[in-house]
This record gives C-alpha cells, sequence and structure tokens, in this order.
C-alpha cells in the first residue's frame, strides 16, 4: 500500500481502512500502529537524560534556510515567521521520538477514541496553564481548531479538511469528529495541533502577522529579539509541564538563542569565532574543506555526523507546471536529461550526496518495482483515468557519463523539447509563436550558483536562455507563494 502512494503522488489517494490502536477506554496514549511502548505511569521517554542539568545557554541558528523574519504568528501562510517557536506552545499529546505514530498525554491526560473511530474525546490536565496564567481550556481547543481549518498555513487547513468539528463538552473536555471513518491519521492530526489561547487571539488577529511575544503554554516564551538578526526564547521557570513524563530529561537550556545570518558562509565563520555553539552544515564543500581548523584538530569543535533513518524527502529544482511553457511533461523530462548530477556531485559536492530518486526517499512509501498484484488490484478500476506510466517502473532519472555534456542525453533533450514544441531558430528555442523558451533560477544562497553554472551551460547548447535571479529570504517566499517564478532549486 505505502509503495501505491508514492507512485501515485499527484494523480490519486487511495484511502483504505487501515489498523489504529485507539482506546475502548480513556487511555494514557493513541496509537497509529500496534502496542504502546511506554505504559501508563512509565517515567520518562528512553532517549532521554533524565538526571541532565538545567540552566545555561545555547546559541545556534535555525535549519529552515531563511535570513529574516516578521512575525511572530507561526500559523498562518502571510509573513516570515521566526524559528523556533514551537517552543512556546504545548499540545493536547506530545509524540514519542523512538515510536512512529504514537502519542502521550501532555495537555490531555487521556484520550477516548469512539468504537466507530468517528470521533475521539480528550480530557484535559486542570492544571495545564499558559504563560500568563490563565488555564487552558476545552474553548482554547475549539478555537484552535477552527483558527486553524479557516485561516490557518495550509499545512493545518489541508490536514484538518476531514475534521468535521471540535465541541467543548466541559471546561476541560473536548471532542474532535471526523467527516470520513477510514482516515486512521485524524486523532493523531489533531492531538499533536498546538493549542492556542483564545483571549489573545482577540486582541491580536490570528490573520495577521505581528511581532507581539505569543501566549503559549509551552516551556520556553520570546525573550529579546531583533527582526532580522536574532530571537531568544527564554525557559519558564513555573511551567506547568515541567515534571510530566514525557518531558523529564528535555528543555534543559535556560536559553534558546537562535541567530540569522545574510549567507551560510558568514554563519560558519560565527561558529569558529565562538558566535554559534551549534551549526548544522548543509554545504558539501564545506563540510570536506572547511573545518580543516585547529578547534577541531584539538577536540575543541567537535564534528559528528548523525545517522538518519527518517524520511528524508527530495531535493533538487522545482518547476512550476501552472506555466504553459513547462506544462508539457516532455519539456521537465528534457530539463531532467539536461542537468549532469554525476559531473555535479563529483566536482561539487565531493561525492558526499546520493541521488535522490522519490518525494518519499529513504521510506516505504517509496515505490520500487512494478506494482504488486494487490496494488494492480486497486488500480485497475481506475486505469483509464491514471498515467500509463502509474504502471510501468518507477522513473529514475538517467546516468550521464559525467563529462558535464553527455551527448546521449542532450540529443534526447533536444528531441523532447522539438516534440512539445519548441524548435529552435537562429540558435534559440521559440514556441510556434516565435516567442522564445527562457528559464529564471531564483535562488536565495549563493552556494546554489555553483552547482547551477554547469546547468546553465547545458541548457545553453539546447537553445534555451537562462538567467539566474538572487532574491532575499521574503522576496522568495512572497514569489513561490504567489508562484512568481520559473524554477527554484536548492531547496
Amino acid at each position: 500500500m505505502s509503495r501505491l502512494i508514492g507512485r501515485m503522488v499527484g494523480s490519486l489517494l487511495l484511502l483504505m481502512p487501515m489498523a489504529f490502536n485507539g482506546a475502548a477506554e480513556p487511555s494514557h496514549a493513541i496509537s497509529v500502529f500496534g502496542d504502546f511502548k511506554y505504559k501508563a505511569g512509565f517515567a520518562h521517554f528512553d532517549y532521554v537524560n533524565p538526571d541532565a542539568p538545567k540552566g545555561g545557554r545555547l546559541v545556534t541558528m535555525g535549519t529552515g534556510a531563511l535570513s529574516t523574519f516578521d512575525s511572530f504568528n507561526n500559523h498562518i501562510l502571510k509573513g516570515d515567521r521566526a524559528q523556533g517557536l514551537e517552543l512556546v506552545y504545548d499540545s493536547l499529546m506530545a509524540r514519542a521520538q523512538d515510536e512512529a505514530g504514537t502519542l502521550y498525554g501532555l495537555i490531555a491526560q487521556t484520550a477516548d477514541l469512539a468504537p466507530d473511530r468517528r470521533s475521539i474525546i480528550f480530557k484535559l490536565r486542570p492544571e495545564a496553564k499558559f504563560s500568563d496564567g490563565t488555564p487552558v481550556t476545552a474553548d482554547d481547543c475549539v478555537f484552535t481548531f477552527e483558527a486553524l481549518k479557516e485561516k490557518g498555513h495550509p499545512d493545518y487547513s489541508f490536514a484538518l479538511r476531514n475534521v468535521s468539528a471540535a465541541v467543548a463538552l466541559d471546561a476541560h473536555t473536548v471532542r474532535y469528529t471526523f467527516g470520513a471513518q477510514d482516515l486512521r491519521d485524524l486523532p493523531s492530526i489533531v492531538a499533536a495541533l498546538p493549542v492556542l489561547p483564545k483571549a489573545f487571539y482577540d486582541k491580536h488577529p490570528f490573520g495577521e502577522t505581528w511581532l507581539v511575544p505569543p501566549v503559549g503554554s509551552g516551556p520556553y516564551s520570546v525573550g529579546a529579539f531583533k527582526p532580522g538578526t536574532f530571537v531568544s526564547f527564554v525557559r519558564l521557570p513555573d511551567y506547568w509541564a515541567r515534571d510530566l513524563n514525557v518531558n523529564h530529561g528535555r528543555y534543559n537550556f535556560d536559553e534558546v538563542r537562535i541567530e540569522y545570518f545574510r549567507d551560510r558562509t558568514i554563519s560558519l565563520e560565527a561558529l569558529k569565532a565562538k558566535t554559534l555553539d551549534l551549526r548544522e552544515e548543509f554545504t558539501a564543500k564545506e563540510w570536506a574543506t572547511g573545518y580543516e581548523i585547529p578547534p577541531v584538530k584539538d577536540g575543541r569543535m567537535i564534528l559528528k555526523t548523525l545517522p538518519d533513518n527518517n524520511p528524508s524527502g527530495t531535493q533538487g529544482f522545482w518547476i512550476n507546471s501552472r506555466k504553459d511553457k513547462f506544462a508539457d511533461p516532455r519539456v521537465r523530462h528534457a530539463l531532467d536529461l539536461a542537468f549532469d548530477y554525476e559531473w555535479a556531485n563529483k566536482n561539487l559536492f565531493y561525492s558526499q550526496y546520493k541521488r535522490t530518486v522519490s518525494y518519499f526517499e529513504n521510506s516505504q512509501m517509496k515505490a520500487v518495482g512494478l506494482p504488486s498484484a494487490a496494488e494492480l488490484a486497486l488500480l485497475e478500476p481506475f486505469k483509464e483515468k491514471l498515467p500509463a506510466a502509474v504502471f510501468k517502473e518507477p522513473y529514475e532519472p538517467p546516468i550521464s557519463d559525467g563529462s558535464g555534456q553527455d551527448r546521449r542525453w542532450l540529443a534526447e533533450a533536444a528531441r523532447l523539447l522539438g516534440a512539445a514544441g519548441f524548435l529552435v531558430k537562429d540558435g534559440r528555442r521559440m514556441t510556434a509563436a516565435g516567442v522564445p523558451f527562457d528559464i529564471e533560477f531564483m535562488i536565495t544562497d549563493p552556494s546554489s550558483e555553483r552547482f547551477l553554472g554547469e546547468y546553465v551551460r547545458a541548457l545553453d547548447r539546447l537553445g534555451i536562455a537562462v538567467t539566474q535571479r538572487r532574491v532575499d529570504d521574503a522576496q522568495y517566499e512572497r514569489r513561490v507563494k504567489s508562484f512568481d517564478f520559473d524554477i527554484v532549486g536548492g531547496r
């Protein structure tokens, strides 16, 4: 089933009944798969140190590749939200990081999934409170659900589309009802929602951006900040849930400060200058050559490559297929053929990368091989509505000779472009109406220019005029949200 969904992304989503280990009666946890690892009354998660000391300050930089912020409202699409705001909010239940699909009570003391799985009731802890001292109530849960579904970021509104309603049964009891019985993840989705204080949003419109430190029920509150420079999160000494089992050994720093930089080269220098305590490296060249410094050699700076068994998603060039010039799949295929990944990996990335070939890389949802008999049984009734490629081997990117100008693939790319109606006239690709085929690559990171260089030359050989436009993060976000771009790269 997972391969089916991976194979059919963008075409069709089939929803089938799947097991949900809910509760026949109120339970301390909910899980999509199997039994709970941690029984009721467990002391702490296995992966934490319950005796970790509290105190100190961590200065780092966010991993969101952002260079500025103009809003503390991180629940809507509008604006550039500050990184780290998840520290301000608690949810009904907390995810266990060593157990897939399982959540344990946080604001909610218990969860009770109805026998028909069409609703779930959460009993809130009466001691739960927001950072301003007011109690967390079922009305806050209802407000949160309605605001996120109606005005929230698409990540929220889309996930909640099949949640019908949230109702406060009393001050500390809330029930969510579902419009589709077989959507197994809905109980987990509502359990993981941040709980927002209705009273705060009566004064600060939910759908607008603002730089007022928000009120939440989480372990930290916003401290000092300067837009585009830094934001500090200060641990609350009277955090209501500091002694809960799901929080033992966590949230140990008194302050977490996130610094912002205009480019990553400067941030690396900040680490070397001891301005940063922690930095995650994303650039292969810097990882291979940028840390040959005395602090690393004598052990004062520690380099770690962390194993990651989580689904990795994908990274690459994102083509705006809403534009007519990219609508034909043959054009998009030609653009793929023109990119010499093998050359780039060897010459630019120090052979440290492994190419992603799926939106669901490193996960069971990645399509592998031909559809199985079980998959075909599901696919056949929709065969006339599905692309023929769904029934074949999954698409694999071309493997070049690594020369940077593999003639085989460039010739095939030229053929596909011609078949799609883009012919060469005076050395330039043109539409039948004589409009030049040009492409703008929009980037935010100067490091992107390195791996675009050879690609741009290959596209030029095909007669495609290419420009590279470097913009700041604010402009990038605005243009992406309004679909005002040709191709974006590196994210």
